[in-house]
């Protein structure tokens, strides 16, 4: 588990978290979301320990990310948005980079390629940064690591690909391992998350899991909106809209018509 206490952080004077605290717990995919800038990339950096600070706390299974320990390092792996790829094979690359993993499953490996289409001998630099997206992320899946952070994931991916990877990701969730994805594009991710946090310059505005969400709030289009309605957006098909869930009834959430909600709260 991934406890996160009072943790703040800034580059120079300019303070990007702000006494942040949370949990992240095994078993569950959190969408981490946010505006550009509010921190989420610097939260993946701070949690894989390549980034450091004097206030506050983070505890990965009872181990503090800075100390880098080999150990703690086979346990997490980080995806970043950008991955450009050293000018090697894929193959060779897999091949280095799982000696630490000791988890790591080969055969998923090379079903994960066929199923993104990426031949295994083929270069980085020689790919398209869809191929690259493509190839990086079935490594990431194939080393089974206990925590796995991905920051805009599906960034590059065609439509095919998406649905790909979203499949790939479900498939690969247990009991034992935690998910965290950061990414703008919600709708190529809502369906596969447990848990929302979402960030502003900070502060999190929101940290709740999808039930409690669902229980709280309902979600609905219309052709009217209704009178209670907390917020209201136009949309295909007539009027978007989130109430206060009074019935119990569950509803479908839409995460971008909740994180405008939520941010036109601040």
């Amino acid at each position: 588990m991934i406890e996160v206490k009072n943790l703040s952080f800034s580059y120079s004077k300019d303070k990007v978290l702000d006494d942040i605290s949370t949990t992240f717990e095994q078993g569950r995919i959190y969408g981490l979301l946010g505006a550009n800038g509010v921190g989420k990339s610097t939260m993946f950096k701070l949690l894989c320990g390549l980034l450091t600070t004097k206030q506050g706390t983070i505890d990965i299974d009872g181990c503090s990310p800075a100390g880098r320990k080999p150990s703690f390092l086979s346990k997490i792996y980080y995806v970043p948005e950008d991955f450009e790829g050293p000018d090697m094979t894929i193959r060779n690359y897999a091949a280095g980079v799982s000696q630490f993993y000791p988890n790591y499953d080969s055969i998923l490996f090379a079903r994960l390629l066929s199923e993104f289409e990426i031949d295994a001998d083929r270069k980085f630099t020689s790919l398209s940064l869809g191929q690259r997206k493509r190839a990086i992320l079935a490594l990431a899946l194939s080393l089974k690591t206990d925590y796995l952070f991905l920051d805009e994931p599906t960034n590059g991916l065609d439509i095919p690909s998406k649905a790909e990877f979203r499949k790939m990701v479900a498939a690969a969730m247990d009991d034992n391992r935690t998910i965290i994805i950061s990414t703008h594009q919600v709708r190529d991710v809502e369906n596969l998350l447990d848990h929302i946090m979402i960030l502003d310059k900070q502060a999190v505005l929101l940290d709740k899991s999808v039930s409690e969400i669902q229980s709280e709030y309902l979600f609905d289009i219309s052709v009217n909106a209704p009178a209670d309605a907390l917020y209201v957006e136009p949309g295909l098909g007539g009027c978007c809209s989130i109430s206060k869930n009074n019935t119990g009834e569950e509803s479908r959430i839409n995460i971008e018509l909740l994180f405008n909600y939520i941010n036109s709260k601040k």
